[in-house]
């Protein structure tokens, strides 16, 4: 059995995330079925990120395991001629068997874009968060250096999820300041590993405290209170995108 890694890129608006489920068109599922007459047989992808539904990834990284003697670059051509438009495989090479798309991963770096303008652009909607109202932006990048480090950041976990710690290392997290309405504001985050809805929950707490609803200080209690409730809205699925993984 040989050990099959790739690197894909998708436009998540069509679909019901990474993971397959009974409704919904989802990519791994994609993925799946598109191996199957390669193989000759069903075979299990793993995603290095269960991205949601509507997310999106410049360089999401799979596994799997392949009998057939296929090269990666024909696995390359061979998929991406029967998935849809939205998914493309950019990369595909043979690892060590030990390799795992998930496990063997240290870190994901996450960026997500808000349109922080009167309107968005037609050409951007679809991967923004449009939000109209002024934000302090100098105030959303103090408030960020104090989520740096490892916490525990279960107020700002999704609900629905069981983890057994939620205690999370945040190696680096930033704003790049965009202006007009098609030069998005990019917040970019780093870290080991993050929470369900946890980089959504955090941008959308950063625009809250960037909209004067908050102040900086307000984050150390947001923080140990453990409480979602505490925190700000979830931004919208569409403005986040996986940039990638690090192994």
């Amino acid at each position: 059995m040989r050990n099959l890694k790739i690197t894909l890129q998708y436009d998540g608006t069509d679909f019901v995330g990474w993971q397959r489920q009974d409704a919904g068109v989802s990519i791994q599922g994609l993925l799946e079925d598109a191996l199957v007459p390669i193989e000759g047989s069903a075979v299990v992808v793993h995603g290095a990120g269960r991205t949601d539904a509507g997310v999106h990834a410049l360089a999401q990284v799979a596994t799997f395991g392949l009998r057939g003697a296929i090269d990666p670059a024909t696995l390359t051509r061979a998929l991406n001629g029967v998935l849809p438009p939205a998914v493309r495989v950019t990369a595909a090479e043979e690892v060590d068997p030990g390799f795992h798309a998930r496990f063997s991963a240290t870190g994901k770096v996450y960026e997500y874009r808000v349109v922080n303008a009167p309107f968005v652009s037609p050409f951007l909607h679809k991967y923004t968060w449009h939000v109209p109202a002024p934000l302090d932006l100098d105030a959303m990048r103090h408030a960020s250096r104090l989520l740096v480090g490892t916490r525990d950041f279960e107020a700002f976990q999704g609900t629905g999820s069981s983890v057994a710690s939620t205690t999370r290392t945040v190696d680096s997290l930033d704003w790049e300041g965009g202006v007009g309405c098609d030069v998005p504001t990019v917040m970019r985050i780093a870290g080991n590993g993050f929470l369900r809805h946890m980089v959504r929950n955090i941008a959308g707490t950063l625009v809250d405290l960037g909209s004067g609803r908050w102040q900086a200080s307000d984050l150390a209690a947001i923080l140990d209170s453990r409480d979602r409730a505490k925190a700000g809205r979830t931004a919208p699925a569409r403005g986040l995108f996986l940039v990638r993984v690090l192994y």
